[in-house]
């Protein structure tokens, strides 16, 4: 029940997240692996059953876990709750951020269609601009930057549902709301648009939270002058590109 334990856990499940994690200085190692590995657990948690009550059960237990802990009870005896329970007292992380990046994945049990491109960024920004302000919050940033931490982290939140829309697809998910070249290109505008308002934003110590999404403004870049890569499973870098632009970011204190 070790931070090393959760990092194994986001090695497996979040490649992207493992390795800018890892260019990271320790001790913010040591206040994200865990908040990552919760993530994986509680976006895995629908897809283990088929049922829905029992995924409904799977994602309370963990809402649960984490509102025990918030209230100063002993953390339930799990590899990932323990390690989490530490950041979570250390950092006065808020419940209410918790409990809405479990809640963007009902939409996993459910899989209820978006009803327009708004939906399709709310549901993103439910679920990795919730992870991103938990991150950020741990590593010492202010509250009062809940908002622009959102609007900065929400391209990566595109990148990589436009990475994971054929698998949705492939299981019977509509993560698009209309499933145009249109939409993605409005999408991939979006997020491009956020990077450039937040382009000079001083994050200060949210930085390492916020570089999981190195990846954001070359693959929007791709989507937006190429759609059909999307559906068609061809977004992305080459692994040497893709190692390289982590390393630029890190050298020159970006994000």
């Amino acid at each position: 029940m070790t931070v090393a334990a959760c990092a194994a856990l986001v090695e497996r499940g979040d490649p992207d997240r493992f390795l800018a994690t890892m260019a990271a200085p320790p001790e913010a190692r040591a206040r994200l692996f865990p908040l990552y590995a919760y993530n994986l657990e509680v976006a895995r948690a629908p897809w283990v059953t088929r049922e829905p009550l029992i995924a409904q059960m799977r994602l309370q237990w963990w809402q649960d876990a984490v509102a025990e802990v918030i209230e100063g009870k002993t953390p339930r005896l799990h590899e990932v709750m323990t390690p989490l329970a530490d950041v979570i007292r250390s950092a006065a992380l808020p419940g209410s951020v918790f409990a809405t990046l479990v809640t963007a994945r009902q939409w996993d049990i459910d899989g209820v269609a978006f009803a327009d491109e708004e939906a399709v960024i709310a549901h993103i920004d439910r679920g990795a601009g919730s992870l991103a302000v938990l991150g950020a919050l741990a590593m010492g940033a202010s509250p009062d930057q809940e908002t622009a931490l959102r609007e900065a982290a929400i391209a990566g939140g595109i990148a990589n549902w436009f990475l994971a829309v054929p698998a949705l697809e492939g299981l019977g998910r509509k993560p698009l709301a209309h499933a145009t070249l249109a939409e993605v290109r409005n999408l991939a505008d979006y997020g491009l648009g956020m990077l450039d308002r937040h382009a000079r934003t001083d994050f200060g110590p949210a930085v390492p939270a916020l570089r999981t999404g190195w990846r954001a403004k070359a693959l929007l870049t791709q989507a937006r002058a190429d759609p059909q890569a999307v559906p068609d499973g061809r977004l992305g870098t080459s692994e040497f590109r893709r190692k390289f632009s982590l390393m630029r970011k890190v050298w020159s204190g970006r994000w």
